[in-house]
């Protein structure tokens, strides 16, 4: 008897990874989205390359190395030795957030390193953590006396003036000044992995969105939604994508789920104008 079994789609093995917050696999999980425009990567290979590295790291550490040693070590390595840093040439190129491309040519944007700065710092035995800063993604350090918090495009350490200098524009933009201000701290919550999952989404998201590439723009959202069930913005955004594709049927199903979940929207009469158009047009 012959024993047939199916691969999953690209897709399918997103989903699976993805499926649980327990034990959720954040480099695997970041690396998989490459496959929509690599569709012959093998992920595995990558994990391979990536603990090949965290082996090399570890048998630069003495074993009672203290935490600020095995910080240090971490930083000699990713940034001088290996030479990771930022892609200054074209910061909106789509393969500075794919994790193949990033530990190819060793440049990125800030998540995409801090992906791979967290997997070899917690080979280490650091307390890592990544941080959903506003504008600018960033990386902390728990040691015995506080907190380092970095920037993952260079590893330079931030202080609070700094940080909170950098925080300065966004605060005003959104109107958190005077009596709506809030601390500095919050700002500096650990992200979980499926949030920086779905930040690495969104930056891919607005480079597509920006440059009106309908279909790498649906792939990105077929695995936001996936992501994030009940994050009915990106089913908004993924009708209206499938609907710049001619996609009818498909734009619809995704308009009506957001107006059936999403109360109170600013621009719930603006979608349901657009899914009355498509409508009419799919009659």
């Amino acid at each position: 008897m012959s024993l047939s079994y199916s691969v999953p789609t690209a897709l399918e093995y997103f989903a699976m990874l993805v499926q649980s917050d327990e034990h959720f696999p954040l480099l695997e999980a970041a690396a998989s989205i490459a496959q929509d425009e690599y569709p012959e990567l093998d992920v595995q290979l990558l994990l391979g390359d990536m603990d090949q590295l965290q082996a090399r790291l570890r048998r630069r550490l003495p074993a009672d190395a203290s935490s600020l040693a095995r910080l240090r070590m971490l930083n000699q390595f990713f940034y001088a030795d290996l030479g990771f840093g930022p892609n200054p040439n074209n910061y909106y190129d789509p393969d500075n957030s794919y994790l193949n491309a990033v530990l190819r040519t060793r440049r990125g944007i800030p998540i995409a390193l801090a992906v791979l700065w967290l997997e070899l710092g917690q080979s280490v035995g650091l307390q890592v953590r990544g941080v959903a800063f506003p504008g600018h993604f960033l990386v902390k350090v728990l040691l015995p006396k506080g907190q380092v918090v970095m920037d993952p495009l260079t590893g330079q350490s931030l202080g609070r003036e700094e940080l909170a200098e950098r925080l300065e524009p966004y605060k005003r933009n959104a109107g958190l000044v005077d009596e709506f201000d809030v601390p500095l701290g919050l700002y500096l919550q650990a992200a979980t992995p499926r949030d920086i999952l779905a930040r690495m989404l969104r930056n891919l998201k607005e480079i597509h969105r920006a440059q009106q590439d309908w279909q790498r723009l649906t792939a990105v959202l077929d695995r936001l939604v996936i992501l994030l069930p009940q994050g009915w913005g990106e089913r908004r955004d993924r009708g209206l994508a499938l609907a710049e594709r001619g996609m009818v049927r498909e734009a619809i199903a995704d308009l009506e789920t957001y107006l059936r979940h999403a109360d109170d929207r600013l621009d719930m009469d603006e979608v349901a104008e657009r899914l009355a158009a498509l409508r009419r047009q799919s009659h």
